[in-house]
């Protein structure tokens, strides 16, 4: 099996004062990027499952969520991009994360270690 850490990471998603869905989805694929240039094999479920389940509908986010937080458990680590802000899920995958035990990092691709161009 090749090496390197799964990494689940935690980056905004909803539309908020730091920008649109889609503002937050091009920045998470560059934590994607930023991620596997590092051997790393990360996992974002909220760049998933709204692919395929209707986030408006509360039965079928609840069940994106819960598949997400089940993939979450699995990671090695928790990377939290923190360029656009923290929002109340992402503190909440913090939180699942430390009562879990797992190791959370914090990183900004505008950091000289990151390759990707942060917007």
């Amino acid at each position: 099996m090749a090496k390197g850490d799964l990494v689940y990471i935690e980056s905004p998603y909803a539309e908020s004062e730091s920008g649109s869905v889609e503002d937050h989805v091009e920045y998470t694929r560059l934590c994607m990027i930023d991620c596997i240039k590092r051997g790393e094999f990360p996992f974002v479920s909220h760049l998933l499952y709204p692919q395929v389940l209707d986030d408006l509908d509360a039965s079928e986010r609840r069940q994106g969520m819960q598949s997400g937080k089940v993939w979450g458990a699995l990671a090695d680590l928790r990377v939290v991009y923190t360029d656009q802000g923290e929002s109340k899920g992402m503190t909440w995958g913090i939180k699942h994360a430390v009562g879990l035990g797992q190791r959370v990092e914090y990183r900004s691709l505008r950091d000289e270690e990151s390759d990707a161009d942060c917007p």
